[in-house]
């Protein structure tokens, strides 16, 4: 089968940040199916293009034997404000369109785009369109619910406008996968999606990489040492720096903590919202807070080992209870106990399986209520909570048999 995906983040092989269908195009890939994947020129978090792609329109790079990756151009006021990361968006639509026509060779089974942003879809439906291929829509995030619900998108035009074009995009796929329980639910008793339609393959763990790490000769010791963790009780978040993520309330428990020299927090990543972050720490003078900037997966797999936990954190706000932080599978496959900073659903899941503790979003004292009684606790009791994420992750949400299961039900809209 061939597959045209459309994911305007799709990551660089040295990129830090989420990476599934990095992982999934792997898969397929390995099971004798060719990808082409049409990807955006600008990191998602940082909002930098690489120098290779200044001043060209698309750029086509062989990724992998089999998957072919189509850069297209998008604009770098992405990170500047709303309307430059709206221009982003639209540029990236034009230049994936024109891609789509023009770079993408020969012919396709299956289209499958990836939402957000939700103007993807205008990608996929012209091409579905000319091209006469059927499309699956894939909701990664409630879009425009999140961007209204952070304070992101006001405009009640432009709100309008989105809600049309979402439900739009839900009658013209012929598939629609969500990445939560909470997602299906939304989509069939509010958003009037017929059942049948929806299908459900989440976020998942990486246990190629885990496994792979914890199996070699890496040196917890010596990592911890080389990068100044020797001594501390690590508190590592990997991800977005961005209004959602509302990391700030990272920084106010860690000023709540300053006094425990045992406790520091590790922030991983970049995003808008990363430089007042760091001038916030400053002002505050809190030693107990690393920035490290975006790292390739394996690194940040490393860096998760060498932590004692994890964490996950975004903005107390209603939308976000329906989303799996996709971190949260990579502290799970690493064996590492999570603070869950999010309701919902991602509370849910880490209950289940016994694998941390729910902190209360925007809550600081919760917060450090919470790392306190972990301080308290036997290295067993922390170790069995590890574990148990690890085996949970294992049998629900390994990435290959999810790629696998993915890879039916798109072979299924196109009998």
């Amino acid at each position: 089968m061939r597959i045209l995906l459309i994911h305007q983040y799709f990551l660089e092989k040295d990129d830090g940040g989420g990476s599934r269908f990095n992982e999934m195009t792997r898969v397929w890939e390995e099971k004798g199916h060719e990808v082409t994947v049409l990807a955006g020129m600008v990191h998602y978090n940082t909002g930098e293009k690489r120098a290779k792609y200044k001043g060209k329109f698309t750029y086509k790079d062989q990724f992998a034997p089999k998957t072919t990756v189509i850069r297209c151009h998008v604009s770098e006021a992405y990170n500047v404000n709303f309307l430059g990361r709206l221009w982003a968006y639209f540029s990236f639509v034009l230049s994936s369109i024109y891609a789509g026509f023009f770079k993408a060779e020969g012919k396709f089974d299956v289209i499958l785009v990836t939402s957000p942003p939700l103007f993807v879809g205008i990608t996929a439906y012209i091409l579905s369109i000319f091209k006469r291929i059927p499309f699956a829509f894939e909701v990664r995030d409630l879009w425009p619910e999140s961007a209204i619900d952070t304070g992101v998108l006001q405009n009640k035009l432009i709100i309008k406008m989105a809600y049309w074009f979402e439900a739009f995009m839900y009658r013209k796929a012929k598939l629609i996968n969500v990445l939560t329980p909470a997602f299906r639910d939304k989509l069939v008793n509010e958003k009037g999606v017929p059942a049948e339609k929806v299908v459900f393959i989440p976020n998942a763990a990486d246990f190629s990489i885990s496994d792979k790490i914890l199996q070699s000769d890496f040196n917890r010791d010596q990592f911890r040492a080389e990068h100044g963790l020797q001594g501390k009780t690590v508190i590592t978040y990997v991800g977005a720096h961005g209004v959602a993520n509302h990391l700030i309330q990272v920084i106010d428990t860690a000023e709540i903590m300053r006094d425990n020299k045992q406790v520091l927090f590790q922030l991983i990543g970049s995003g808008m919202q990363k430089p007042m972050l760091e001038e916030e720490v400053e002002k505050r003078k809190l030693a107990n807070v690393k920035f490290v900037p975006p790292v390739p997966k394996t690194e940040v797999f490393k860096y998760i080992l060498a932590s004692e936990f994890g964490t996950s954190v975004l903005k107390k706000v209603d939308t976000f209870k329906t989303i799996y932080s996709n971190k949260t599978f990579d502290y799970m496959a690493c064996k590492r106990p999570i603070l869950m900073v999010i309701d919902g659903v991602s509370r849910k899941l880490v209950e289940d399986a016994a694998c941390g503790v729910y902190v209360e979003p925007e809550n600081p004292k919760d917060f450090a209520d919470k790392i306190r009684q972990y301080l308290e606790k036997s290295d067993d009791e922390i170790q069995r909570q590890g574990l148990s994420g690890y085996h949970f992750a294992k049998k629900q949400f390994d990435r290959d048999i999810l790629a696998n299961k993915y890879l039916n039900y798109l072979k299924g809209i196109n009998e």
